[in-house]
């Protein structure tokens, strides 16, 4: 057994795990994301309202972020491997059975609940086991798995879209599906470090006698180990409940200017054709954020929830200045600030939650996460869209959406100013167990022990 396995290789086999952690990414969130494509063809199939046939859509995002903490509940007790594969089957599942299109309850029941499910089952585990693989690359990892869903996302829309020219949308359904069940080759790539750990730690125990001192450390490495619950505590510790707080005002802003920027774009006289086009600067410039922010993360120059406070800020900057846009160029140049600056977020806001609770409980808060998270984003876009109502303008979303950033951006800054003080205290607490002896105590020891040296070479 390698002892290696025990501590995050920071590299290796580990860059296996990112790239199928990027193809799992393309599978399920930018699914996600170009399901809109269906929109049209379902309702008209079915002939029904557009409120009625969103509710896919919808059914998908609930069961995605509700079934997080599930998932990583199932990689606590058994691995990220086993639950990825399982999610890879559920999507298949859900995309297949779909392809039957009875009514409009199978389609909330396949590619809706299924799907949502297969996506929350197969994205936790793969985004929580790059972190696992990686310690002091951990930021540059994760940003290259979350860039592929907007490397995927890119090039799924004008697939999806000649899919179903070709095949119909029932037909691209099964198709899609198909694709899909590539998360479970994912999944089997993804190697569990846990399992390694485990047999390690067992092994040590075995072949250290009973009554050794060393025996004692092994067993506490080996409790540590098999941590097999999931932490429910973890909304007890104020870092976690300050950080959870800006997740929930981050996603109801999030959430927003894609849902506002076509219909802006349209009240400004933007012909359709290079109102497409943004959704594709938006996308390009988002992968490009997550890499970029991703490698400078990676030199550990600015603390990592430094620099999400900062992109956050950028954000919002971003968000107030661009309802000033009156045509094409300029709500082009400030879609790009905002997607670029989204990217670089969502690159490090996994690494800034592993720093916050720490590895041990990573699984568990990423599910807690994701579950508390999602309040916002069920509650920003209607809340936008009520005040796009009340000013009778598309503008007012993204000033809303900006200054629910600003506000979050203080929680950050609240919990920077929370870890710093246990710092310090810790500090402040360690500093006389450095010393035991005060020093003149020492110097009379060091005299003493001269003395006797002479003593000696006079004898």
């Amino acid at each position: 057994m390698q002892v290696k396995d025990s501590n995050p290789p920071d590299g290796g086999y580990g860059w296996v795990v990112v790239v199928s952690a990027f193809m799992v990414m393309g599978l399920t969130a930018a699914v996600l994301k170009t399901f809109g494509l269906f929109f049209v063809e379902i309702q008209q199939h079915f002939d029904e309202l557009a409120s009625t046939t969103s509710w896919i859509t919808s059914v998908t995002i609930v069961i995605f972020h509700l079934g997080a903490p599930v998932a990583s509940s199932l990689c606590v007790r058994y691995t990220h491997r086993a639950v990825v594969i399982t999610g890879g089957l559920l999507a298949f599942s859900g995309m297949a059975l779909g392809f039957l299109g009875l009514n409009m309850v199978w389609m909330y029941a396949t590619t809706g609940f299924l799907q949502g499910l297969g996506i929350s089952f197969s994205w936790t585990p793969a985004i929580s086991i790059v972190s696992h693989y990686f310690s002091k690359k951990r930021a540059l990892a994760n940003a290259i798995a979350s860039a592929g869903e907007c490397a995927f996302a890119f090039t799924f829309g004008p697939f999806f879209q000649w899919l179903i020219s070709q095949y119909g949308w029932k037909g691209a359904l099964l198709i899609i599906g198909g694709i899909q069940l590539n998360i479970c080759v994912c999944g089997v790539l993804m190697r569990p470090l846990a399992s390694s750990c485990l047999l390690e730690a067992s092994h040590s125990e075995t072949e250290t006698p009973p009554g050794n001192g060393a025996s004692r450390t092994d067993k506490e490495e080996k409790s540590a180990i098999t941590h097999k619950t999931f932490n429910w505590m973890l909304v007890r510790r104020p870092e976690f409940v300050l950080y959870a707080i800006f997740g929930i005002l981050a996603a109801m802003s999030f959430f927003v200017p894609p849902l506002f920027l076509v219909p802006l774009s349209y009240s400004l006289g933007i012909d359709e054709s290079w109102t497409a086009s943004l959704l594709s600067i938006l996308a390009m410039v988002d992968f490009a954020g997550r890499l970029l922010c991703g490698w400078y993360a990676n030199l550990h120059v600015t603390k990592t929830v430094h620099l999400l406070t900062m992109t956050i800020t950028l954000i919002s900057t971003s968000l107030m200045l661009l309802p000033l846009a009156n045509n094409y160029l300029s709500l082009a140049i400030f879609t790009g600030f905002y997607g670029f600056f989204f990217g670089t977020t969502v690159a490090i806001h996994i690494t800034v939650l592993a720093d916050v609770v720490g590895m041990p409980d990573f699984d568990s808060a990423l599910g807690l996460f994701m579950l508390i998270r999602s309040t916002g984003g069920f509650v920003g876009p209607p809340l936008a869209g009520l005040i796009v109502d009340m000013a009778g303008d598309y503008r007012a979303g993204f000033y809303m959406a900006g200054a629910t950033l600003v506000l979050s951006a203080g929680f950050l800054v609240t919990l920077d100013q929370l870890q710093q003080r246990k710092e310090r205290g810790s500090q402040t607490n360690t500093k006389p167990e450095k010393s035991t002896l005060p020093y003149p105590s020492l110097h009379l020891l060091k005299l003493q022990n001269r003395r006797y040296q002479e003593h000696d070479v006079v004898v």
